[in-house]
Protein backbone atom coordinates (compact mmCIF):
# COMPACT_ATOMS: atom_id res chain seq x y z
CA UNK A 1 0.00 0.00 0.00
CA UNK A 2 2.87 2.57 1.03
CA UNK A 3 4.57 1.88 -2.25
CA UNK A 4 1.36 2.51 -4.54
CA UNK A 5 1.48 5.80 -2.84
CA UNK A 6 4.84 6.45 -3.60
CA UNK A 7 4.53 5.51 -6.67
CA UNK A 8 1.00 7.71 -7.32
CA UNK A 9 3.03 11.10 -5.70
CA UNK A 10 5.90 9.95 -8.04
CA UNK A 11 3.94 10.21 -11.32
CA UNK A 12 2.01 12.72 -10.03
CA UNK A 13 5.56 14.81 -9.56
CA UNK A 14 6.63 13.94 -12.97
CA UNK A 15 3.27 15.05 -14.86
CA UNK A 16 3.82 18.31 -13.08
CA UNK A 17 7.32 18.90 -14.36
CA UNK A 18 6.26 18.12 -17.33
CA UNK A 19 3.98 20.81 -17.79
CA UNK A 20 5.71 22.95 -16.36
CA UNK A 21 8.81 22.11 -18.90
CA UNK A 22 6.37 22.15 -22.06
CA UNK A 23 4.34 25.51 -21.47
CA UNK A 24 6.08 28.24 -22.60
CA UNK A 25 6.32 30.49 -19.61
CA UNK A 26 9.18 32.84 -21.15
CA UNK A 27 8.40 36.96 -21.09
CA UNK A 28 6.87 37.97 -24.60
CA UNK A 29 9.32 40.99 -26.13
CA UNK A 30 7.20 43.21 -28.19
CA UNK A 31 8.85 45.85 -30.83
CA UNK A 32 5.90 48.57 -31.07
CA UNK A 33 7.41 50.88 -33.37
CA UNK A 34 8.66 53.55 -34.33
CA UNK A 35 6.70 53.05 -37.60
CA UNK A 36 3.14 52.72 -35.78
CA UNK A 37 0.25 54.60 -35.65
CA UNK A 38 -0.09 54.80 -31.57
CA UNK A 39 3.60 55.62 -31.48
CA UNK A 40 2.85 58.57 -34.04
CA UNK A 41 5.73 57.54 -36.40
CA UNK A 42 8.66 59.34 -33.63
CA UNK A 43 9.53 56.54 -30.64
CA UNK A 44 9.70 53.22 -30.21
CA UNK A 45 9.04 50.92 -27.09
CA UNK A 46 10.54 48.13 -26.28
CA UNK A 47 7.85 45.95 -24.15
CA UNK A 48 8.06 42.69 -22.43
CA UNK A 49 4.82 41.40 -21.33
CA UNK A 50 3.74 38.37 -19.31
CA UNK A 51 0.50 37.68 -21.14
CA UNK A 52 -1.17 41.44 -21.69
CA UNK A 53 0.46 42.78 -18.64
CA UNK A 54 3.14 44.86 -18.94
CA UNK A 55 6.46 43.84 -17.20
CA UNK A 56 8.54 46.50 -18.25
CA UNK A 57 8.89 49.69 -20.82
CA UNK A 58 12.02 50.50 -22.50
CA UNK A 59 11.33 53.64 -24.48
CA UNK A 60 13.80 54.57 -27.28
CA UNK A 61 13.70 58.30 -28.69
CA UNK A 62 15.46 60.20 -31.63
CA UNK A 63 14.36 58.62 -34.61
CA UNK A 64 13.47 62.34 -35.20
CA UNK A 65 17.10 63.65 -34.84
CA UNK A 66 17.67 66.82 -36.90
CA UNK A 67 20.06 68.59 -34.46
CA UNK A 68 18.05 71.73 -33.41
CA UNK A 69 20.19 73.00 -31.38
CA UNK A 70 23.34 72.98 -33.64
CA UNK A 71 21.33 74.09 -36.42
CA UNK A 72 20.47 76.96 -34.00
CA UNK A 73 24.27 77.74 -33.82
CA UNK A 74 25.01 77.56 -37.40
CA UNK A 75 22.83 80.54 -37.98
CA UNK A 76 22.03 84.74 -36.73
CA UNK A 77 20.02 85.35 -34.12
CA UNK A 78 17.07 85.64 -35.99
CA UNK A 79 17.43 82.43 -38.12
CA UNK A 80 17.15 80.23 -35.11
CA UNK A 81 13.81 81.55 -34.50
CA UNK A 82 11.97 79.36 -37.23
CA UNK A 83 13.62 76.27 -36.01
CA UNK A 84 12.06 76.74 -32.65
CA UNK A 85 8.80 76.79 -34.78
CA UNK A 86 9.36 72.65 -35.29
CA UNK A 87 9.52 72.08 -31.91
CA UNK A 88 6.39 71.52 -31.14
CA UNK A 89 4.28 72.28 -34.51
CA UNK A 90 1.04 72.35 -32.46
CA UNK A 91 2.14 75.19 -30.37
CA UNK A 92 4.93 76.96 -32.46
CA UNK A 93 4.13 80.11 -31.17
CA UNK A 94 5.24 78.97 -27.41
CA UNK A 95 8.69 78.16 -28.31
CA UNK A 96 9.00 81.26 -30.50
CA UNK A 97 8.14 83.25 -27.28
CA UNK A 98 10.62 81.37 -24.80
CA UNK A 99 13.45 81.49 -27.31
CA UNK A 100 12.94 85.31 -28.40
CA UNK A 101 12.47 85.69 -24.58
CA UNK A 102 15.54 84.43 -23.46
CA UNK A 103 17.78 86.45 -26.37
CA UNK A 104 16.12 89.52 -24.80
CA UNK A 105 17.44 88.88 -21.29
CA UNK A 106 20.85 88.86 -22.49
CA UNK A 107 19.77 92.02 -24.72
CA UNK A 108 18.44 93.42 -21.24
CA UNK A 109 14.96 94.52 -23.86
CA UNK A 110 11.45 94.97 -22.39
CA UNK A 111 9.01 95.09 -25.06
CA UNK A 112 6.37 97.87 -25.40
CA UNK A 113 3.31 97.19 -23.65
CA UNK A 114 0.82 95.87 -26.01
CA UNK A 115 3.72 93.63 -27.56
CA UNK A 116 3.47 91.80 -24.42
CA UNK A 117 -0.22 91.10 -24.86
CA UNK A 118 -0.11 90.00 -28.42
CA UNK A 119 2.23 87.65 -27.25
CA UNK A 120 0.11 85.90 -24.74
CA UNK A 121 -2.86 85.83 -27.22
CA UNK A 122 -1.00 84.37 -29.69
CA UNK A 123 0.42 81.76 -26.98
CA UNK A 124 -3.07 81.06 -25.74
CA UNK A 125 -4.24 80.47 -29.02
CA UNK A 126 -1.65 77.76 -29.73
CA UNK A 127 -1.78 76.16 -26.07
CA UNK A 128 -5.82 75.68 -27.24
CA UNK A 129 -4.67 74.50 -30.17
CA UNK A 130 -2.09 72.11 -28.51
CA UNK A 131 -4.74 70.66 -26.22
CA UNK A 132 -7.26 70.70 -28.28
CA UNK A 133 -5.17 67.99 -31.05
CA UNK A 134 -4.39 66.02 -27.31
CA UNK A 135 -7.55 65.76 -26.05
CA UNK A 136 -9.57 65.04 -29.81
CA UNK A 137 -6.48 62.38 -30.90
CA UNK A 138 -6.65 60.61 -27.88
CA UNK A 139 -10.24 59.45 -28.38
CA UNK A 140 -9.70 59.13 -31.37
CA UNK A 141 -6.78 55.98 -30.82
CA UNK A 142 -9.42 54.52 -28.29
CA UNK A 143 -12.00 54.27 -31.14
CA UNK A 144 -13.76 57.14 -30.37
CA UNK A 145 -14.09 59.14 -33.63
CA UNK A 146 -16.83 61.64 -32.89
CA UNK A 147 -15.45 63.30 -30.16
CA UNK A 148 -12.09 64.05 -32.10
CA UNK A 149 -13.99 65.53 -35.07
CA UNK A 150 -15.32 68.37 -32.11
CA UNK A 151 -11.89 68.80 -31.42
CA UNK A 152 -10.35 68.78 -34.91
CA UNK A 153 -13.55 71.39 -35.99
CA UNK A 154 -12.63 73.55 -32.69
CA UNK A 155 -8.88 72.98 -33.69
CA UNK A 156 -8.98 74.52 -37.36
CA UNK A 157 -11.51 77.47 -35.84
CA UNK A 158 -8.29 78.33 -33.46
CA UNK A 159 -6.01 77.63 -36.59
CA UNK A 160 -8.31 80.29 -38.26
CA UNK A 161 -7.48 82.72 -36.03
CA UNK A 162 -3.97 82.39 -35.61
CA UNK A 163 -4.02 82.62 -39.51
CA UNK A 164 -5.09 85.52 -39.31
CA UNK A 165 -3.20 86.86 -36.63
CA UNK A 166 0.14 86.04 -38.56
CA UNK A 167 -0.05 84.69 -41.71
CA UNK A 168 0.24 80.71 -40.75
CA UNK A 169 -1.77 77.76 -39.62
CA UNK A 170 0.91 75.08 -38.35
CA UNK A 171 4.16 76.91 -37.88
CA UNK A 172 2.74 80.01 -36.88
CA UNK A 173 5.90 81.94 -36.48
CA UNK A 174 4.84 85.50 -35.12
CA UNK A 175 6.87 86.15 -32.12
CA UNK A 176 10.67 88.60 -33.40
CA UNK A 177 13.41 89.38 -31.26
CA UNK A 178 11.81 92.88 -29.73
CA UNK A 179 8.66 92.49 -30.70
CA UNK A 180 6.27 91.05 -32.89
CA UNK A 181 5.85 90.41 -37.03
CA UNK A 182 2.81 93.09 -37.05
CA UNK A 183 -0.21 94.29 -34.93
CA UNK A 184 -3.43 92.60 -34.68
CA UNK A 185 -5.75 92.97 -37.97
CA UNK A 186 -8.64 94.99 -37.71
CA UNK A 187 -10.47 91.71 -38.35
CA UNK A 188 -9.16 89.70 -35.63
CA UNK A 189 -11.44 90.88 -32.71
CA UNK A 190 -15.05 90.11 -34.45
CA UNK A 191 -13.19 86.88 -35.89
CA UNK A 192 -12.01 85.90 -32.43
CA UNK A 193 -15.52 86.57 -30.92
CA UNK A 194 -17.20 84.48 -33.89
CA UNK A 195 -15.05 81.61 -33.42
CA UNK A 196 -14.38 81.33 -29.53
CA UNK A 197 -18.52 81.02 -29.12
CA UNK A 198 -18.29 78.04 -31.76
CA UNK A 199 -15.06 76.49 -29.90
CA UNK A 200 -16.99 76.87 -26.60
CA UNK A 201 -20.00 75.11 -28.16
CA UNK A 202 -17.83 72.55 -29.74
CA UNK A 203 -15.80 72.01 -26.06
CA UNK A 204 -19.81 71.60 -24.58
CA UNK A 205 -20.51 68.67 -27.12
CA UNK A 206 -17.03 66.78 -26.28
CA UNK A 207 -17.79 67.27 -22.19
CA UNK A 208 -21.43 65.63 -23.05
CA UNK A 209 -19.87 62.88 -25.30
CA UNK A 210 -16.95 62.29 -23.69
CA UNK A 211 -16.14 62.99 -19.68
CA UNK A 212 -19.14 61.18 -18.50
CA UNK A 213 -18.99 57.98 -20.83
CA UNK A 214 -19.17 54.76 -19.01
CA UNK A 215 -16.99 53.34 -21.46
CA UNK A 216 -14.12 56.15 -21.66
CA UNK A 217 -14.04 56.37 -17.87
CA UNK A 218 -13.53 52.90 -17.11
CA UNK A 219 -10.90 53.02 -20.12
CA UNK A 220 -9.14 55.93 -18.62
CA UNK A 221 -9.33 55.73 -14.85
CA UNK A 222 -6.74 54.50 -12.67
CA UNK A 223 -4.27 54.09 -15.76
CA UNK A 224 -1.06 55.23 -16.10
CA UNK A 225 -1.12 56.80 -12.67
CA UNK A 226 2.50 59.19 -11.76
CA UNK A 227 2.02 60.18 -7.90
CA UNK A 228 3.29 63.85 -6.95
CA UNK A 229 6.06 62.28 -5.31
CA UNK A 230 7.40 61.09 -8.52
CA UNK A 231 6.62 63.87 -10.29
CA UNK A 232 8.48 65.82 -8.36
CA UNK A 233 11.60 63.37 -8.55
CA UNK A 234 11.19 63.34 -12.37
CA UNK A 235 10.85 67.03 -12.63
CA UNK A 236 7.82 66.60 -14.13
CA UNK A 237 5.77 69.69 -15.39
CA UNK A 238 2.70 71.00 -17.17
CA UNK A 239 -0.71 68.99 -16.72
CA UNK A 240 1.11 65.62 -15.66
CA UNK A 241 2.53 67.35 -12.41
CA UNK A 242 -0.69 69.46 -11.74
CA UNK A 243 -2.87 66.87 -12.39
CA UNK A 244 -1.26 65.12 -9.64
CA UNK A 245 -2.21 67.94 -7.57
CA UNK A 246 0.38 70.14 -7.39
CA UNK A 247 -0.41 73.51 -8.30
CA UNK A 248 2.45 74.90 -10.26
CA UNK A 249 2.48 76.60 -13.74
CA UNK A 250 4.79 79.03 -14.51
CA UNK A 251 2.83 81.62 -15.70
CA UNK A 252 1.26 82.05 -12.20
CA UNK A 253 4.62 80.89 -9.96
CA UNK A 254 7.14 83.40 -11.91
CA UNK A 255 5.17 85.80 -13.86
CA UNK A 256 5.98 87.15 -17.58
CA UNK A 257 4.75 89.20 -20.23
CA UNK A 258 1.57 90.59 -18.50
CA UNK A 259 0.39 86.65 -16.92
CA UNK A 260 0.31 88.68 -13.08
CA UNK A 261 -2.61 91.46 -14.64
CA UNK A 262 -4.38 88.84 -16.22
CA UNK A 263 -7.63 86.63 -14.05
CA UNK A 264 -7.23 82.89 -14.84
CA UNK A 265 -7.13 79.74 -12.30
CA UNK A 266 -4.79 76.55 -12.75
CA UNK A 267 -6.84 73.37 -12.77
CA UNK A 268 -5.19 70.52 -10.58
CA UNK A 269 -5.88 67.09 -10.32
CA UNK A 270 -6.03 64.64 -7.54
CA UNK A 271 -5.18 61.06 -8.40
CA UNK A 272 -2.63 61.45 -11.13
CA UNK A 273 -4.30 59.35 -13.55
CA UNK A 274 -5.22 59.89 -17.18
CA UNK A 275 -8.56 61.07 -16.09
CA UNK A 276 -7.07 63.59 -14.42
CA UNK A 277 -5.07 64.69 -17.00
CA UNK A 278 -8.04 64.52 -19.66
CA UNK A 279 -9.80 66.92 -17.17
CA UNK A 280 -6.97 69.25 -16.34
CA UNK A 281 -6.45 69.99 -20.51
CA UNK A 282 -10.29 70.17 -20.87
CA UNK A 283 -10.35 73.49 -18.16
CA UNK A 284 -6.91 74.81 -19.48
CA UNK A 285 -8.65 75.08 -23.14
CA UNK A 286 -11.63 77.18 -20.99
CA UNK A 287 -8.76 79.22 -18.69
CA UNK A 288 -6.85 79.80 -22.51
CA UNK A 289 -10.29 81.18 -23.82
CA UNK A 290 -10.34 82.97 -20.68
CA UNK A 291 -7.26 84.77 -21.20
CA UNK A 292 -7.63 85.64 -25.07
CA UNK A 293 -10.72 87.02 -24.33
CA UNK A 294 -8.99 89.28 -21.72
CA UNK A 295 -6.75 89.99 -24.03
CA UNK A 296 -8.66 91.00 -26.74
CA UNK A 297 -10.31 93.67 -24.58
CA UNK A 298 -7.34 94.96 -23.36
CA UNK A 299 -5.85 95.61 -27.26
CA UNK A 300 -8.99 97.25 -27.88
CA UNK A 301 -8.85 99.89 -24.95
CA UNK A 302 -5.20 100.39 -25.22
CA UNK A 303 -5.54 101.66 -28.93
CA UNK A 304 -2.76 102.01 -31.32
CA UNK A 305 0.39 102.13 -30.20
CA UNK A 306 4.07 100.47 -30.63
CA UNK A 307 4.47 96.63 -30.73
CA UNK A 308 8.52 96.72 -31.14
CA UNK A 309 10.70 98.02 -29.25
CA UNK A 310 12.34 101.08 -31.31
CA UNK A 311 16.26 100.12 -32.20
CA UNK A 312 16.61 99.19 -35.61
CA UNK A 313 20.17 97.33 -34.28
CA UNK A 314 18.06 94.94 -32.79
CA UNK A 315 13.88 94.80 -34.41
CA UNK A 316 14.13 94.62 -38.20
CA UNK A 317 12.83 97.61 -39.75
CA UNK A 318 9.04 97.02 -41.37
CA UNK A 319 8.48 96.72 -44.91
CA UNK A 320 6.83 99.80 -45.93
CA UNK A 321 9.78 101.87 -44.25
CA UNK A 322 12.34 99.48 -46.12
CA UNK A 323 10.93 100.07 -49.38
CA UNK A 324 10.20 104.12 -48.85
CA UNK A 325 13.42 105.13 -46.30
CA UNK A 326 16.74 104.55 -47.49
CA UNK A 327 17.97 104.53 -44.11
CA UNK A 328 15.65 101.85 -43.16
CA UNK A 329 17.09 99.97 -46.20
CA UNK A 330 20.58 100.44 -45.59
CA UNK A 331 20.04 98.79 -41.93
CA UNK A 332 17.85 95.91 -43.21
CA UNK A 333 20.46 94.88 -45.29
CA UNK A 334 23.16 94.66 -42.69
CA UNK A 335 20.70 92.78 -40.27
CA UNK A 336 20.09 90.57 -42.83
CA UNK A 337 23.83 90.20 -43.76
CA UNK A 338 25.45 90.56 -40.80
CA UNK A 339 22.69 90.03 -37.87
CA UNK A 340 22.17 91.55 -34.50
CA UNK A 341 24.97 91.45 -32.01
CA UNK A 342 23.86 89.89 -28.88
CA UNK A 343 26.35 91.31 -25.48
CA UNK A 344 28.47 88.77 -24.41
CA UNK A 345 26.65 86.68 -21.64
CA UNK A 346 24.43 83.83 -20.81
CA UNK A 347 20.13 83.81 -20.04
CA UNK A 348 17.71 81.01 -19.15
CA UNK A 349 13.82 81.64 -19.79
CA UNK A 350 11.16 79.50 -19.38
CA UNK A 351 7.64 79.67 -20.50
CA UNK A 352 4.75 77.27 -19.97
CA UNK A 353 3.84 75.85 -22.98
CA UNK A 354 0.86 73.00 -23.12
CA UNK A 355 3.51 70.53 -22.21
CA UNK A 356 5.26 72.08 -19.06
CA UNK A 357 8.25 74.05 -19.08
CA UNK A 358 9.99 74.83 -22.23
CA UNK A 359 13.30 76.55 -21.54
CA UNK A 360 16.05 78.21 -23.28
CA UNK A 361 19.73 78.47 -22.34
CA UNK A 362 21.54 80.51 -24.85
CA UNK A 363 24.92 82.10 -24.35
CA UNK A 364 26.52 84.59 -26.86
CA UNK A 365 29.82 85.28 -27.61
CA UNK A 366 29.36 88.97 -27.93
CA UNK A 367 28.88 87.62 -32.23
CA UNK A 368 25.57 87.49 -34.10
CA UNK A 369 25.89 83.62 -33.89
CA UNK A 370 24.79 82.29 -30.82
CA UNK A 371 28.03 80.60 -29.38
CA UNK A 372 24.96 77.68 -27.66
CA UNK A 373 21.92 77.21 -27.88
CA UNK A 374 20.25 74.37 -25.50
CA UNK A 375 16.78 73.69 -24.87
CA UNK A 376 14.65 72.39 -22.01
CA UNK A 377 11.51 70.63 -24.12
CA UNK A 378 9.05 69.10 -21.59
CA UNK A 379 7.90 66.39 -23.61
CA UNK A 380 11.69 64.72 -23.35
CA UNK A 381 11.68 65.34 -19.55
CA UNK A 382 7.82 64.43 -19.05
CA UNK A 383 8.78 61.12 -21.43
CA UNK A 384 11.29 59.70 -18.79
CA UNK A 385 8.66 58.20 -16.08
CA UNK A 386 6.37 56.59 -18.72
CA UNK A 387 8.12 52.64 -17.98
CA UNK A 388 7.04 53.47 -14.09
CA UNK A 389 3.59 55.07 -15.36
CA UNK A 390 2.33 51.77 -16.97
CA UNK A 391 4.13 48.61 -15.31
CA UNK A 392 1.48 46.15 -13.94
CA UNK A 393 -0.98 47.63 -16.50
CA UNK A 394 -2.49 46.31 -19.59
CA UNK A 395 -0.80 46.48 -22.93
CA UNK A 396 -3.92 48.62 -24.29
CA UNK A 397 -2.89 51.10 -21.56
CA UNK A 398 0.15 52.38 -23.06
CA UNK A 399 -2.11 54.24 -25.82
CA UNK A 400 -4.09 56.76 -23.23
CA UNK A 401 -1.10 57.03 -21.28
CA UNK A 402 1.31 57.88 -24.33
CA UNK A 403 -1.11 60.39 -25.58
CA UNK A 404 -1.91 62.55 -22.07
CA UNK A 405 1.77 62.73 -21.85
CA UNK A 406 1.29 64.22 -25.38
CA UNK A 407 4.84 63.35 -26.79
CA UNK A 408 6.07 65.21 -29.30
CA UNK A 409 9.03 64.12 -31.27
CA UNK A 410 10.40 67.45 -32.16
CA UNK A 411 11.19 68.31 -29.10
CA UNK A 412 12.81 65.19 -27.72
CA UNK A 413 15.92 65.92 -30.55
CA UNK A 414 18.60 65.97 -28.96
Amino acid sequence: MVEDIRLTQRRTDTTEDDSERDLHTEHQILNMGPSHPATHGTVKFLIELDGESIVDLDIQVGYLHRGFEKECESGTWYQAIPYTDRLNYNSAILANLGYCLAVEKLLDLETPERCQWLRVLGGELSRLGDHLTRCGAACLEMQAMTPFLYGIQARELCWDLQEELCGARVTSNYVRIGGVKHDLPPSFPALYRENAARIRTLLADFDDVVTSNRIFVDRVRGTGILSKEDCIRYSVTGPLLRAAGVPYDIRKAEPYLVYDQIDFDVPIGEVGDNYDRYLVCVEEMHQSLKIADQCVEKLEALGPGPVNVDDPRVRWPAKNRVFNRMEELIQQFKSVTEGPRVPAGEAYTAVESANGELGFYVVSDGSAVPYKVRCRPPSFINLQPMPKMVKGDLLADIIPTFDFINMIGGECDR
